[in-house]
C-alpha cells in the first residue's frame, strides 16, 4: 500500500525461497529494488538475501535488498548488512524513511530523475 501510494508496481513472495526464485526467474534488471522481510517461512530474509547476492547474473550483486524488519537492534542491523543487503528499516515503515532509502539506492535513468 506504502508503495502504491507512488505507483510503484509491486511482486509479492510469500517467502523468501519463492522471492530468491521469482528474482532468478526474470532478467537482469527487471527489478529495480528488493524489500526483504527478515521473518519468512521457508527461508528467512537473510537466507533469502544470501542466495540473491550468490547467484552468477549481472545484477545480483548491485541489487538493492532493503531490510524490513521488527528486529531493530545494533546486531540485527549488523546481521543484515554481513548477509548483503544494503539498508535496514525497521517496522512499522514510516514511508518517509522507505521512499528517501529508495531514492538513495535505486539507480534512475536520466529521464526519470525529474519525474
Amino acid at each position: 500500500m506504502i508503495l502504491g501510494m507512488r505507483k510503484i508496481e509491486v511482486d509479492t513472495a510469500e517467502n523468501g525461497k519463492i522471492a530468491a526464485e521469482m528474482f532468478a526467474s526474470h532478467d537482469p534488471g527487471y527489478y529495480a529494488a528488493i524489500l526483504m522481510d527478515m521473518r519468512m517461512p521457508v527461508m528467512d530474509g537473510l537466507e533469502s538475501t544470501r542466495v540473491i547476492r550468490s547467484m552468477e547474473r549481472s545484477d545480483a550483486e548491485t541489487i538493492p535488498i532493503i531490510a524490513l524488519t521488527a528486529n531493530a537492534f545494533d546486531d540485527d542491523v549488523q546481521r543484515s548488512l554481513q548477509a548483503g543487503l544494503n539498508a535496514h528499516l525497521s517496522k512499522p515503515i514510516e514511508p518517509a524513511a522507505l521512499f528517501r532509502t529508495l531514492e538513495e539506492l535505486v539507480k534512475l535513468p536520466d529521464s526519470e530523475r525529474n519525474s
